[in-house]
């Protein structure tokens, strides 16, 4: 078994879907915690160079070789004294033994009444307990004046093992790895790092109006967005991105294309064919293909999208295991707020991430009214920022909130979120935000 299959018991019998709600409409936060409970992260493993580590998930858990610092050391430019030398009734006189630089291999030694002189990061003398910074001596010849209260014993000394003690686990296995987990790693004589394998995701877009970037653009077609915007938010988060192109309003076609994606892909994520419309096929096909449920989601927008196992070949190289489907929207917008809400925190789960490193979210002060009803959550895509008088932040909206206007996405900077039992927002009312953080 190669370390890309998962064993035979991480395949989930697809029984019946309990996602499956028929036409019924429900929640976001219903939708979002059904996709939670229904994955379980790939398997398989690779090792990798820290240089080529930024952003991949920890396989295993590193469980430091040593201890950080390897030694007791200075945390401050000054001199190393025994702390039981200090006098509290007159100045501490001591006599300076000598010098020791950080690096230095063999650090001098000073008895009783002595010091040495040593730089930050420099191993601390046998015996000697505590440094005084430069700034609180004061120094005549080889003899060091140090006034009574200035320190105390033990006081600017960093102690063997003091940040990480040999080991204890240094980063957790499903951490997904930032530029000061590499500089830990590199503090620790590590060069690779055990890594999952990237997640291959399996994306294509639906529809006979849609051309690419550089055909001609005969009437009735529009250039396909989706592709490229949802590709870099799959390559942002690391995602080994298989682009299966532009799929006809065709059931054939699009069977064809969806088994493709099945040969080795760990999810598929489309855009477009699954609302109702004549011309929508991908709803009926699903339901043969795997158990997946059609969801109307009340929110806005967004409000047709589908999320389930599909079966796939079982002398494929990813076994029985299933691909999870993400079918989005048809709409640019629609589409980019449904991977966000629903697409990206669920791939990072199946990419094996422990913590998903979602964008942050924070209160800010709606600048002018908004309307919404209750009974569905709303997305407006916003800009969010410091307020003028420097009393938080603050939230306004890019202007109209069509499906179709990818202009106003780009622009924004976040969403605020409209709850779904929230009514419509006054100015200077609070607002959930979702910042974006470079998702689109």
């Amino acid at each position: 078994m190669s370390a890309d299959t998962p064993p035979p018991s991480a395949a989930p019998a697809l029984g019946p879907s309990p996602l499956a709600q028929g036409d019924a409409q429900i929640s976001v936060a219903e939708a979002r915690a059904r996709i939670a409970a229904s994955l379980q992260p790939i398997h398989g493993e690779e090792p990798v160079l820290l240089a080529q580590a930024l952003g991949r998930v920890l396989a295993q858990d590193v469980i430091s070789p040593i201890d950080v610092p390897a030694h007791d050391n200075s945390a401050m430019d000054g001199y190393a004294l025994r702390g039981a030398d200090l006098r509290t009734d007159g100045p501490t006189v001591l006599r300076a033994a000598g010098s020791v630089m950080a690096g230095d291999a063999h650090p001098v030694t000073a008895g009783p009444g002595g010091c040495v002189r040593i730089m930050t990061g420099a191993v601390m003398p046998a015996g000697l307990d505590t440094v005084v910074p430069l700034e609180l001596c004061r120094v005549q010849g080889d003899e060091v004046h140090i006034e009574p209260g200035v320190i105390r014993p033990g006081e600017n000394r960093r102690l063997a093992g003091e940040d990480l003690a040999r080991g204890k686990p240094a980063l957790r296995r499903g951490r997904v790895l930032r530029p000061a987990d590499l500089g830990l790693a590199a503090s620790l004589g590590l060069t690779t790092l055990p890594v999952v394998r990237r997640l291959r995701v399996a994306l294509f877009s639906t529809g006979n109006e849609l051309r690419d970037a550089g055909q001609p653009l005969d009437p009735g077609c529009i250039y396909d967005s989706n592709r490229h915007s949802l590709a870099a938010a799959l390559t942002r988060m690391g995602a080994e991105v298989v682009d299966l192109g532009l799929v006809p309003d065709d059931p054939d076609a699009l069977r064809a294309t969806l088994a493709t994606a099945l040969h080795d892909a760990d999810a598929v994520v489309t855009s477009g064919g699954v609302s109702m419309g004549d011309a929508d096929h991908t709803r009926d096909l699903l339901t043969h293909m795997g158990e997946v449920a059609f969801w109307k989601v009340a929110m806005r927008p967004g409000r047709p999208f589908a999320f389930g196992p599909l079966r796939r070949p079982a002398d494929g190289p990813r076994g029985t295991a299933p691909a999870w489907l993400f079918a989005l929207p048809g709409n640019p917008v629609a589409a980019l707020v449904t991977f966000h809400v629903f697409a990206q925190e669920a791939l990072w789960t199946l990419a094996g991430a422990t913590q998903p490193p979602m964008p942050p979210r924070l209160q800010a002060r709606s600048a002018a009214p908004i309307r919404k009803r209750p009974g569905r959550t709303e997305f407006q895509r916003a800009i969010a920022e410091p307020a003028a008088d420097g009393s938080g932040w603050q939230v306004r909206l890019t202007g109209s909130q069509g499906a179709g206007i990818l202009r106003s996405m780009s622009e924004a900077n976040a969403l605020a979120v409209l709850g779904h039992d929230q009514g419509s927002v006054a100015a200077g009312d609070p607002v959930e935000v979702w910042l974006f953080d470079g998702l689109v």
